[in-house]
């Protein structure tokens, strides 16, 4: 069962091809309703820290290209353009239901060194305490090595277990494309069966991850279980549902056990 505290931090992650239409312009629908219910969850006594990407993707549609970025440069101005708009529209969306959003943006040094991971840690704790909402991505537009496929934190995937840790967090929520873990590949076997609970990452469920993602997103199964690893033995437990519907983040907090669960490991 998910526990989480009146008072306990929750962590969300919500991945490009959530937030998107195919075409990658973003969906405002699922961006809104995304919105309200962690308002929701935030005026029900918890606290929030939202983790989206989708920058490039909205920079794309900012500027009416009919391509995707070729080169690092093009990602990098595309990221500038569309993290000002995804934000614009977060804060918008937040407004509406009474609330302020701060932006956090961050590269792989800040839990690289203790000193910068001392800042981000106080940073979330301010912001919380200040009772906004922190929107967290990498910071794309001037970071080469972060927005490298191979260097990244996995289409933001890595990045939300940092900032669960980080924001000394109850629970990590991975909103993705997809239901959870299966057994097997859902779109090659129809009978694949979802796992409900994973209790221990070892390599045979890091065997069950699949590809690179969707076209929109950069993140597979395997950044995800990476992720669950980072958080789960940081004592931090993790769930991945499927994000089409935001409202499923009722179910979790209502104790429900949609998508995959991965429960904390306990420190010997």
């Amino acid at each position: 069962m998910y526990l989480i505290q009146k008072n306990g931090i929750i962590v969300v992650k919500v991945g490009t091809s959530t937030i998107t239409h195919p075409s990658g312009a973003l969906n405002l629908r699922v961006i809104e309703d995304l919105s309200r219910v962690l308002s929701d969850i935030k005026n029900s006594g918890r606290k929030v820290v939202l983790v989206s990407s989708g920058a490039v993707s909205a920079g794309i549609s900012r500027l009416s290209l009919d391509h995707r970025p070729r080169t690092l440069e093009e990602k990098q101005a595309l990221a500038a353009v569309g993290q000002s708009e995804l934000m614009n529209i977060y804060s918008k969306f937040f407004a509406a239901y009474g609330h302020c959003v701060g932006q956090v943006l961050m590269t792989r040094d800040v839990v690289d060194f203790a000193m910068r991971r001392s800042s981000a840690e106080n940073t979330f704790s301010q912001l919380l305490a200040f009772n906004c909402i922190p929107i967290v991505n990498e910071n794309d537009s001037v970071s080469s090595e972060e927005i490298r496929e191979e260097a990244n934190y996995g289409a933001n995937d890595t990045l939300s277990a940092y900032v669960a840790i980080l924001a000394g967090a109850d629970l990590l929520v991975n909103l993705s494309d997809i239901d959870g873990l299966y057994d097997s590949d859902p779109k090659e076997n129809p009978n694949a069966r979802l796992i409900s609970r994973v209790d221990r990452i070892d390599d045979r469920i890091m065997a069950l991850a699949g590809g690179a993602g969707t076209e929109r997103g950069t993140g597979g199964m395997l950044t995800k279980l990476r992720a669950a690893r980072l958080a789960t033995n940081a004592g931090i437990p993790m769930c991945i549902v499927n994000g089409s519907n935001p409202a499923v983040l009722y179910d979790i907090i209502d104790g429900k056990e949609p998508g995959t669960f991965f429960s904390a490991v306990n420190p010997e």
